[in-house]
Order: C-alpha cells, then sequence, then structure tokens
C-alpha cells in the first residue's frame, strides 16, 4: 500500500485520475478492453472530472462495473448511485458497457446478474473511496472480510445514513434507506490496482484509523493495507491526523 498526500482537493484529484488513466491505457493496449469500478460519493467529484477529461481514453472500450446501491431507491432519484455515475462519469465518456444496480428490482436477481459479469475477468482498476466510519463500497462496519460473494446485501448503520444526509443527498435521516447492494470487501481486493480517493476533514478520523490502527472489520477499509497494488490518495486535510511517523514513510 502507498500513501500519496496532495495539498488540496483539485490537486488529489488530479494525480489519483492521471493514475487511473495510466492503468486503462495500459489494459486497453494489453487486452482491447479495460474492466473499472468507480465510487458514488462527493468526495469523488473533482477526481471523476479530471478522469473523464483524460485525452487518450478510448471509453468504448472500458466495461465500467457498480461499487453500491440503495435498495428501494428509484435511478431518477438525486442521491441515486446509478444516477450519479450516468451524470458524472458514464454521460460524459460515452461508456456503453456498464453494469448498474437497480435498486428497484428483486435484489437477488441483480446481484446474481452482477456477479456473473464481474467474475468473468479481473478488474483492472477499482476506484474507490473510504467512509466517515471507515466503511468501503457499502460494507459499514463491523464489515464482511470473509465473504466470497461479489455482491451482498448490507445494513446500513446510522453514520454512514448521517454522512449521506451531511452531503446533501438526502434531507434527513428517514429518507436514508436502510439497506444497500454492495460489492464484498473481497471482491475489491481482487482488483489487479486500487486507488484510493480520500479527500477532506470529515475523513481524517476514518484514515487514521484505518492507516494507523490494526486491520479490522471494525475499520473495513485497513484492509486496503493487505492489497499488493493500491494506492491511498489524501489531500491535507484528510491526513492532518496522521503520525509523524506514518507521513514519513510516503
Amino acid at each position: 500500500m502507498r500513501l500519496r498526500v496532495l495539498p488540496d482537493r483539485k490537486s488529489l484529484g488530479k494525480a489519483a485520475a492521471s493514475q487511473a488513466a495510466a492503468a486503462i491505457e495500459r489494459a486497453l493496449a494489453q487486452r482491447g478492453n479495460a474492466r473499472i469500478t468507480a465510487a458514488s460519493a462527493a468526495s469523488q467529484f473533482e477526481f471523476l472530472e479530471a478522469l473523464t477529461a483524460a485525452p487518450d481514453v478510448d471509453w468504448k472500450r472500458v466495461e465500467l462495473f457498480h461499487l453500491d446501491e440503495y435498495l428501494g431507491l428509484p435511478m431518477t432519484h438525486p442521491a441515486s448511485f446509478c444516477k450519479f455515475l450516468q451524470d458524472r462519469l458514464i454521460g460524459k465518456t460515452g461508456i456503453t458497457t456498464h453494469h448498474l444496480l437497480d435498486g428497484e428490482k428483486d435484489p437477488g436477481e441483480v446481484i446474481r446478474l452482477a456477479s456473473e459479469a464481474i467474475t468473468a475477468a479481473p478488474i483492472d482498476v477499482a476506484c474507490v473511496g473510504i467512509g466517515e466510519n471507515g466503511h468501503l463500497a457499502f460494507n459499514d462496519p463491523p464489515a464482511d472480510f470473509e465473504t466470497e460473494e461479489p455482491y451482498i446485501v448490507v445494513d446500513l448503520d446510522e453514520a454512514s445514513r448521517r454522512q449521506q444526509v451531511g452531503e446533501g443527498w438526502f434531507p434527513g435521516l428517514e429518507a436514508v434507506p436502510k439497506r444497500a447492494i454492495s460489492m464484498s470487501v473481497r471482491q475489491i481486493l481482487k482488483s489487479k490496482e486500487i486507488l484510493c480517493i480520500v479527500p477532506g476533514p470529515k475523513k481524517a478520523q476514518a484514515v487514521k484509523a484505518c492507516f494507523e490502527g490494526p486491520i479490522s472489520p471494525n475499520a473495513p477499509s485497513s484492509i486496503l493495507r493487505t492489497h499488493p497494488n493500491c494506492t491511498i490518495y489524501l489531500d491535507n486535510e484528510s491526513a492532518a491526523l496522521l503520525s509523524p511517523d506514518t507521513l514519513s514513510t510516503i
């Protein structure tokens, strides 16, 4: 695992996007297609803006997988992660092959189809974030580190749901769904390369817990430390609580 600390959100987004675009271009050159995942959160705004502006990516040959989605939420809802990806990635690039998780359909069937597609070949680069409670995708603490199922139905804890309210996606806690479909922790770890984009002061405590505390289901994103090709992108605000010893290794 590598840590990179950039001065601010914009420079973080550009640096992470440059690495993601390079990974996609390598896959395209080697195999003719690339398979990626992308996170849906306010923390990804600058990263996705920079990535969709990358000049040399042939997006028509890119296959996109969805990390997570609320159960029972229409794709047209402002907080829908399907809508997020349509607006901020698919619509801007013209990606034609994607596997979105429809929160209104039968979860078992949605999971079956997405699982079949994602297990057909490895993911070249997974672009993820970290929640304020340390969650990875929607795997809230204590996360399931053992299941081999590619996608699972999860219960959302209150901290995770409050984050969604705080980011302005919902008017209040009662409006946030309590369950979601999420890519499993082990499935994320099967990606060839992982980029974790984590800007902002609200993520500082989770960053410290995940990268200086024990590797534990209670700090789900701590598991990223076990991946052989993972880069964590922080800005000065999200890295603010890291110890000098940790920062000296960057």
